[in-house]
């Protein structure tokens, strides 16, 4: 491998634009370069690295599996940089600053727009839509200045702001025979296909959890890393869910109905701020307007103050 100093930051967007539009013609055209220019750049990258990143058929290309597992940090380094430019053009015009909230995606779609409805915006906004564990990262890096996010929410250098708390339901299609009923029991749930979050840690661990101790075994899981295709899953009849309410009550999809369960399945979720940044007048209106949205959209909603938080997570431990 030749020195990594030969990179520059020409050939890493051209090596992004190929992969993100499939074609050197394409991504010329998205650069204003020629197809000749975007050739060589992407073959000084191939170079510099030392392995090739598309394989060649013809006029053809495709990306190796190394180019994939490459544009994955190439791309969020080009957002990064793409950051800087609109901060530091900001700084030379004297414009405000845009408010960037992070958020996990539940939160971004179900809750943040109800709040940022109630709020006069004179500001730019900027929604980074991520994993709990990310949205805590950009907080505590004070990349964002607002985070939404389940719980655990207290990190070094975080001040959380308050805890909502309401219950989770039960998602099913409409001409479901359960939907008849108002309320379901989790004996109900024996032999029914379970469309789950991916993630093993969070919300699906404690269901799993009440599932096991009523002796309820589903028919089998269909597994994804978004509440919006749980609910399309759901939709097409695939199985029910038991879905974090954020979800069901801000999302509600045409087809899917929501039950409560005869078991509380609490669901936890706050509003945090970087420690080495101090809100500003919108993030507080923001903050304040999350808390009315979330009182308007969730039934049983009970908000509690930061300082529950470790009281909270006991309880969940305990579980």
């Amino acid at each position: 491998m030749t020195s990594l100093n030969d990179l520059d930051l020409r050939q890493l967007e051209a090596f992004s634009a190929v992969i993100s539009s499939g074609s050197v013609t394409a991504a010329a055209k998205v650069l204003q370069r020629s197809q000749p220019a975007v050739t060589r750049l992407i073959q000084d990258l191939e170079n510099a690295i030392g392995y090739p990143l598309f394989l060649r058929n013809g006029p053809r290309i495709h990306p190796t599996e190394q180019a994939l597992r490459l544009h994955e940090y190439v791309e969020t380094a080009l957002i990064s940089l793409q950051q800087i430019r609109r901060r530091a053009n900001e700084i030379w015009k004297e414009e405000k600053t845009p408010l960037l909230v992070a958020a996990t995606p539940s939160m971004a779609s179900g809750l943040l727009p109800m709040a940022l409805a109630k709020i006069s915006l004179d500001d730019a906004v900027q929604i980074l839509s991520d994993s709990a564990e990310q949205t805590a990262h950009a907080i505590i890096t004070a990349q964002a200045e607002l985070g939404i996010s389940s719980l655990p929410l207290e990190h070094q250098g975080v001040q959380v702001h308050w805890i909502g708390q309401s219950r989770c339901v039960l998602a099913l299609k409409e001409d479901d025979p359960l939907a008849q009923k108002s309320q379901i029991s989790l004996g109900d749930l024996a032999a029914r296909k379970l469309i789950t979050p991916y993630n093993p840690y969070r919300l699906r661990r404690r269901y799993e959890q009440v599932l096991r101790r009523a002796n309820v075994k589903p028919a089998g899981i269909i597994e994804t890393n978004s509440s919006v295709n749980i609910l399309a899953c759901i939709r097409a009849g695939l199985g029910v869910a038991i879905l974090e309410p954020v979800t069901a009550y801000g999302l509600p999809l045409l087809g899917v109905v929501l039950r409560e369960l005869d078991v509380d399945i609490p669901y936890y979720f706050g509003v945090t701020t970087p420690l080495s940044k101090p809100p500003r007048p919108i993030v507080l209106a923001l903050i304040e307007a999350l808390k009315q949205a979330a009182a308007n959209l969730l039934p049983e909603f009970v908000c509690l103050e930061a300082n529950e938080h470790a009281r909270v997570m006991q309880s969940l431990h305990q579980e």
